[in-house]
């Protein structure tokens, strides 16, 4: 295979991943998960059977797919305490499969071996959404393989565990409560979605367990917790954005919002969009919902375009996102397109094509976006591809808490460090700072479907300058 197809089929690879992407030795015994000779409070058989083979530190696979016989024997040389094998195996195994998170994440840990370590979790949708979560765990591997490969914080290496969340609130509880149990997990990067960060909150917060979100976005979360912070915008300054385009550079007042009731990041999105669009001089004349079993793209459009809209705003989430893209198709670019992040995804080029040409998303970040970043071309090298802006929050999320680390490798400390107003770390997306809210103090990118190469769909997400 040359030089030129092995890179295309990793970029490939990655663009398909844009959505259709303390110390001691971790083992797990038949009461649950352990730290030395400490159980995770929730793991044992008789209590929830099924947690422990949702946490893996390098002893179980988590993501789906095709598994190399390298990576295989690296499991069981960790489950083993064989580290030496392992290393060798995972190196092994990137070699076959370079973009592989997990692979990466269990070839450090292993690497760390029975040393003293600070320990933190990501907990991501790998069982619902392994695309979304491959995304998410590229930016997390990315920012452990720097710092450790640099010499750790203080000398100390970083220790990540993968939890499978499923996005259901009851399961990013119930995870919750494990790792707010054992005193050797410093911080978790997730959950990935609103209503499992709000969820998975109201167990962090009184365990004193920071939890840093990349990708929440609802207003719900802004001061819902001084234990709960996020790397994204929220949803307020992307339907701003939104907003303010319309209007202002499209010159359009009347739009039509498609979003679903049952999600927390859909409806804030929707609202928020309704009050920018008004305080902007302009209309929003209907609302459908995506999730209601009666839908029709055909109907809705018709019905809106009948009350004079001239813009289609898709509040969609993941789980919606299939109808949303019913309704670019029929609407057959007759009215201007805009849409949130969750609509930012591989499936949208592949399936909206030339209907979803010249479609404007709210996103925090594009690869793209600062031309004076050194990230876009560290994560080219590491991963052979392009990564999404899920990475880029997500290796947001992890520096933070490295950051924090650095002042005070403590839970406390963590949490004191992040929410003190002299905090900044430099990651992807530049400074990351947090608001008394927890929220980040970041702008967002406009960025716009137009045909293109990179992605090899034929279409591309490109930035608004």
């Amino acid at each position: 295979m040359s030089q030129k197809n092995e890179t295309a089929i990793l970029a490939l690879a990655l663009l398909l991943t844009v959505g259709i992407v303390g110390g001691g030795a971790w083992l797990f015994t038949n009461g649950g998960v352990k730290i030395n000779n400490t159980v995770i409070s929730g793991s044992e058989a008789g209590n929830n059977p099924s947690l422990q083979e949702r946490i893996t530190f390098g002893e179980k696979i988590l993501t789906p797919g095709a598994v190399s016989a390298a990576k295989k024997e690296g499991v069981q040389a960790i489950a083993a305490k064989s580290y030496d094998q392992a290393i060798a195996n995972f190196t092994d195994s990137l070699k076959l499969n370079r973009n592989d998170p997990e692979a990466l994440i269990f070839l450090n840990n292993a690497r760390i071996g029975s040393s003293k370590s600070y320990t933190i979790v990501a907990s991501v949708p790998i069982g619902a959404d392994p695309n979304t979560s491959l995304e998410i765990l590229r930016g997390i591997a990315q920012a452990q393989n720097e710092i450790n490969t640099s010499g750790g914080t203080k000398e100390v290496l970083l220790r990540v565990g993968i939890a499978n969340d499923d996005d259901n609130p009851e399961i990013a509880k119930q995870i919750a409560s494990s790792l707010v149990s054992n005193s050797e997990v410093l911080g978790v990067v997730g959950p990935i979605t609103s209503d499992s960060t709000l969820a998975a909150g109201t167990i962090y917060t009184p365990g004193q367990l920071v939890a840093i979100s990349p990708t929440s976005t609802s207003v719900k979360i802004s001061n819902f917790s001084r234990y709960v912070f996020r790397t994204v915008p929220s949803d307020f300054m992307a339907a701003r954005s939104l907003a303010n385009y319309m209007v202002t550079n499209l010159q359009k007042k009347n739009a039509v919002v498609f979003f679903n009731s049952q999600s927390n990041y859909s409806q804030s999105l929707k609202s928020e969009f309704v009050s920018s669009v008004s305080l902007e001089g302009g209309q929003v004349s209907s609302e459908f919902d995506l999730s209601k079993a009666d839908f029709s793209a055909a109907k809705s459009i018709e019905q809106a375009t009948k009350q004079g809209a001239e813009v289609l705003m898709l509040a969609a989430n993941a789980a919606t996102l299939d109808k949303a893209l019913q309704v670019v198709q029929i609407n057959q670019k007759k009215l201007t397109l805009l849409a949130g992040d969750d609509v930012y995804t591989a499936k949208t080029l592949e399936i909206g094509r030339e209907q979803a040409v010249g479609m404007l998303v709210a996103v925090p970040w594009h690869i793209d976006g600062n031309l004076k970043s050194d990230f876009p071309q560290k994560s080219r090298q590491l991963w052979g591809g392009d990564v999404s802006w899920r990475s880029a929050l997500s290796y947001d999320a992890t520096v933070a808490l490295i950051t924090a680390l650095k002042r005070n490798p403590t839970r406390s400390g963590v949490q004191q460090a992040l929410a003190s107003s002299d905090f900044s770390a430099t990651g992807a997306s530049g400074t990351i700072r947090f608001l008394a809210s927890g929220d980040r103090n970041a702008p967002v990118q406009l960025v716009k479907i137009v045909p293109g190469s990179r992605s090899r769909t034929g279409y591309d997400f490109e930035p608004v300058r």
